[in-house]
């Protein structure tokens, strides 16, 4: 969310920047509701302040045995009018708060041009995709053949899009949640969460998933109690603070949480709805941070660190890309994008997206701390996933396939299962 009065004196700016993320900022509009609410601000004080005046005079008048009725007339004129403008008032706020709810963040002018993943500038690639003497499968046929995962199960209960993992499956998962879980806290200084995976609106609206996003989120509810389940933890976890002045002393702040994520995914087809690319309930650890705003460019880069080490750990073949600003999402100033090899489709995909929003979030959730001077400023926030669950394991099938149908684990995993090979049946092998 923005502050009208910063949009407004930017002017061009603004607009130049908005349109690079192909958002048409409408300044006279947000001008005229600003304007409109600057002045009603001030007629209902003048307003007040000559209802006081009249409300005096009228006991001063009465004391001294006075005709008080034009008088007590007046004052009811002016009783009226002020509930009119404050009337006029709340309407007009909330048109300029819904405005401002509209309008992304201001792209960073690091991101490059460009409105889709083909601009994206390739930073570094750090591993060797692997080389196979045979064609490779995908992650889907290696795990229905070796009894990893079920999907036709898994669409019984819930429909298309969900999976079923099973025995040495269900184990992998869970030690690959442990083992990002473990290095984010013993490693990188992340305080570990058990977060709501149902949130509020308001909760929503702070990290800028509503009211834009409304129609990808699953929501349910009681009664008349409205909840809506989380698309990543980033959102419990940066509202922890919602409303809250943070100690200086306290900043960087570094939170993290393994949760389930529930996203209905519109718009996504073909190879992304096959398998676990694209669901509608997955796992993921999330990384969240808390800074003073100008240490917010040096902590993004270190936490595309922290991501990267995730998938250093399990020897992954992967790349970092910095997103165009017409592909990047809506709260976020500047994103780099973690994209792993996926053996079967001969490319790198996305697996991880870390993210500086500068004060953007901050504002919507009213998340502060102090200054130099005392006075309360906002934060900047942060935040990436580190990793998702789903996306590795698939990554992890096809990367460590073997000829013969087997999965060769890396090291790293083995004190979290006990075993490093799962056979073509799906037996655990030491």
């Amino acid at each position: 969310m923005h502050d009208a009065r910063a949009l407004i004196e930017m002017g061009a700016e603004a607009v130049r920047r908005l349109a690079r993320r192909g958002y048409s900022l409408d300044l006279s509009e947000l001008e005229s509701l600003q304007s409109r609410r600057n002045q009603n601000i001030r007629s209902a004080d003048e307003l007040r302040a000559e209802s006081k005046r009249v409300a005096s005079e009228v006991q001063q008048t009465a004391k001294q045995g006075g005709d008080i009725s034009k008088l007590k007339e007046h004052a009811r004129e002016l009783k009226d009018q002020i509930r009119d403008i404050e009337a006029g008032q709340v309407q007009v706020e909330e048109q300029l708060r819904d405005l401002l709810l509209s309008i992304p963040n201001l792209p960073d002018d690091a991101a490059p041009d460009g409105d889709s993943e083909d601009f994206a500038v390739e930073i570094r690639r750090v591993g060797t995709p692997p080389a196979f003497p045979f064609e490779p499968k995908d992650h889907v046929d290696l795990g229905e053949a070796t009894g990893l995962l079920d999907f036709a199960r898994a669409t019984k209960l819930s429909g298309p899009r969900f999976a079923v993992s099973r025995g040495a499956g269900a184990a992998l998962e869970r030690a690959l949640a442990t083992l990002f879980l473990d290095l984010h806290t013993r490693r990188h200084g992340y305080v570990e969460h058990a977060v709501p995976f149902l949130v509020t609106r308001k909760t929503m609206t702070g990290t800028g998933q509503l009211p834009k996003f409304e129609e990808d989120l699953f929501k349910t509810g009681v009664a008349d109690r409205e909840l809506f389940l989380i698309p990543t933890a980033e959102v419990p976890l940066t509202n922890l603070y919602a409303d809250e002045i943070i100690p200086p002393a306290e900043l960087p702040l570094a939170l993290t949480a393994h949760t389930p994520c529930f996203r209905s995914e519109a718009g996504s087809y073909g190879r992304d709805t096959r398998g676990l690319i694209r669901q509608h309930q997955f796992a993921k650890v999330e990384i969240v941070q808390m800074v003073d705003p100008a240490d917010a460019d040096a902590t993004l880069e270190t936490m595309v660190g922290h991501a990267e080490a995730c998938l250093k750990e399990l020897g992954l073949a992967y790349r970092v890309v910095k997103l165009a600003a017409g592909d990047t999402g809506f709260s976020a100033q500047l994103t780099y994008d973690i994209e792993v090899w996926i053996p079967s489709q001969n490319t790198y995909r996305e697996i991880s997206s870390v993210s500086n929003f500068g004060t953007f979030q901050a504002r919507r959730a009213n998340i502060r701390t102090r200054g130099e001077d005392g006075k309360p400023k906002l934060v900047a926030t942060l935040n990436g996933s580190g990793l998702p669950v789903g996306r590795t394991l698939a990554a992890l099938l096809e990367q460590c396939q073997q000829q013969d149908g087997s999965i060769v684990l890396p090291e790293s995993l083995v004190p979290y299962l006990g075993f490093r090979r799962i056979s073509a049946d799906g037996t655990p092998e030491a």
